[in-house]
């Protein structure tokens, strides 16, 4: 296996784990924030949260060989940051208590499995496009932050793909790097903090309003928003991937680390479809060395805790969204060929991939499962319309 990994190997696992970290840490010290826990439990939910993450994706990245990355519930944690405030810590812990029982049943159960099968493969690919889409535009959007630093980062990848097609995404990471160290774009390192991280735990208890009100719809979001995208993720990149597998492991770990702070793990989208494209490797059947990568990532992020999430912090905004933005460009090029390919389900597969750029959210529930949803519905209405005028046509 080791006479397999490859520098592109880890280079994308490493841009996932900044992607993952820089996209979303400030939603979970707001959630923090909003449950009032100390600085030690602050710190507690950190290395947690690393540590789920980590051995999640190492263990089903080498067990079934494939780019198989978990993440942590990015909209879970934006519900906790509102429905949270009030609610005593210990009654948060047992809603995600209640959360993991749920997802863990949910993937022995297999009905997800058997529900994610029925989704066409041109829907999965615009709803894939669209969820990436945002993050491609912001590689772009970023010219007005930084303008100097994302041209060279620009050239770079240009470079890349004319000489060094393999480590292109290496190459734009160290140069913006090295551009931003230069220019002075970091944050002040003095706000970096080397305190040492352990795990402390709470004891749950058990309030049948929280359960409902906050374990309840952070079950529902974290199936909706984050496990069905992750799903089709895979999908889209040519894999078969282990559905229930992966819902018991996250499942189960979310159940062990809800008292340290590891409030809900899933399969990730975003940071899946950076080890699962090209640029990781041009070989798929290799491709998970990249996500095991992230995984051991993840659990040394994790045991630094409060001094590795400091430092992303510092990084420079556009550093990241075009580092991330570039890396997916293939993915999303991709995506949006293989949905657009067939006529017949064309316009599907763009009301899929537009409701899903949209950002629209109803409920609580994020813009990828209504994108799924209208675009399941409209691929219905039509391909049984056109049965209809084929059946009624003159023989």
């Amino acid at each position: 296996m080791l006479s397999q990994l490859k520098l592109s190997h880890l280079a994308a696992g490493a841009i996932a784990v900044l992607v993952g970290y820089t996209s979303s840490v400030a939603i979970i010290f707001q959630a923090i924030e909003a449950v009032g826990a100390t600085q030690a439990q602050a710190n507690s939910w950190l290395v947690a949260l690393g540590l789920g993450m980590g051995l999640t994706s190492l263990g089903l990245s080498l067990w079934f060989r494939m780019p198989v990355l978990t993440a942590w519930s990015t909209p879970g944690a934006a519900l906790l940051a509102v429905g949270l405030k009030d609610v005593p810590l210990d009654q948060a812990v047992g809603a995600f208590v209640f959360c993991a029982v749920l997802l863990t049943l949910t993937g022995l159960s297999g009905w997800f499995e058997r529900l994610a099968k029925l989704i066409p493969d041109s829907l999965a690919n615009a709803l894939l496009a669209g969820i990436l889409f945002q993050f491609g535009l912001s590689a772009f959007a970023a010219l007005n932050q930084d303008t100097a630093l994302v041209a060279a980062m620009g050239v770079t990848f240009l470079a890349g793909r004319l000489w060094f097609t393999r480590f292109t995404i290496l190459g734009v990471l160290l140069v913006g790097g090295i551009w931003a160290g230069l220019s002075g774009s970091f944050g002040d390192l003095g706000q970096l903090n080397t305190s040492l991280t352990l795990p402390e735990p709470v004891m749950p208890g058990f309030s049948l309003p929280v359960l409902i009100g906050v374990g309840l719809p952070l079950y529902i979001v974290t199936m909706c928003s984050q496990n069905m995208p992750g799903v089709v993720t895979l999908r889209a990149a040519g894999y078969t991937p282990p559905v229930s597998a992966s819902l018991t492991v996250t499942g189960i770990a979310s159940l062990l680390l809800a008292p340290f702070g590891g409030f809900a793990f899933n399969l990730a989208a975003i940071t899946a479809a950076i080890c699962a494209g090209p640029e990781a490797d041009e070989d798929p059947k290799t491709r998970y060395l990249a996500s095991a990568v992230a995984g051991l990532l993840y659990c040394l992020v994790g045991l630094g805790g409060a001094t590795v999430i400091s430092l992303f912090l510092i990084a420079p905004k556009a550093l990241i969204a075009t580092v991330a933005g570039l890396a997916l460009l293939s993915t999303i090029g991709n995506s949006l060929s293989q949905a657009l390919q067939d006529a017949r389900g064309r316009e599907a597969a763009l009301i899929t991939f537009m409701t899903a750029v949209s950002g629209v959210s109803f409920f609580g529930i994020g813009a990828a499962f209504w994108a799924l949803l209208f675009g399941l519905l409209v691929n219905h209405l039509l391909n049984r319309g056109t049965a209809q005028n084929f059946k009624a046509s003159p023989k």
